[in-house]
């Protein structure tokens, strides 16, 4: 068993960042007694197209994230040039902390995708994966999926996940068609979209 820290990673595009995302890195760092949570924001996503920049989507997590004392921005896929995969990052991370614990923080849904994700066995060796269950899940069928991941080597924690629904997609929506998203993302994060003028012209 590793004895030093134990840290937990936020993954993903954050196109925008929002209250969502916030909730779930605090639920798992309360639940698994996190040191530390990494928001990673994707450099070029090989799973989603349209993306916005890099450059815009990290200057929103960094806002989201400043209040947080306990939350710190990881670049280490930002910066990455050409496609990012969670099993080289995890390596990248494990050889740099080797005593240092790993928990992927994961929503339902991924824990049904994983297995077509890049050397997914080399993921559940480096880090355990912390899954949020919503209320729209069905819990049995997230156990049992978890339960067939376990024998391929994956640890899995169930987050106890307050009901929630924002999704970015809802939040470009708004913006788009001017509708408020106060409540969906932090102040500094709208301010920050009306400002640059973000998601206002998207497709």
């Amino acid at each position: 068993m590793k004895s030093g820290k134990r840290i937990g990673i936020m993954g993903g595009t954050f196109n925008p960042i929002h209250n969502g995302h916030l909730l779930l890195a605090q639920t798992a760092k309360e639940q698994l007694t996190l040191d530390k949570i990494l928001f990673m924001p994707s450099g070029n996503s090989y799973m989603k197209k349209n993306v916005l920049e890099t450059e815009k989507r990290v200057a929103m997590a960094a806002l989201a994230i400043a209040g947080h004392p306990d939350f710190e921005l990881s670049l280490i896929e930002a910066q990455k040039s050409g496609n990012t995969y969670t099993c080289e990052t995890l390596n990248l991370l494990s050889a740099s902390n080797p005593d240092t614990r790993y928990f992927f923080i994961i929503g339902a849904d991924i824990l049904f995708q994983i297995e077509q994700w890049r050397n997914p066995e080399q993921i559940f060796r480096m880090a355990a994966l912390a899954c949020a269950v919503r209320d729209d899940y069905d819990f049995q069928a997230v156990q049992k999926k978890g339960d067939a991941l376990a024998e391929l080597g994956a640890e899995i924690y169930y987050l106890n996940m307050p009901k929630l629904d924002i999704s970015s997609t809802d939040i470009r929506a708004n913006v788009k068609n001017s509708l408020s998203i106060s409540g969906l993302v932090p102040p500094e994060v709208a301010h920050y979209i009306e400002q640059e003028r973000l998601y206002y012209e998207e497709d």
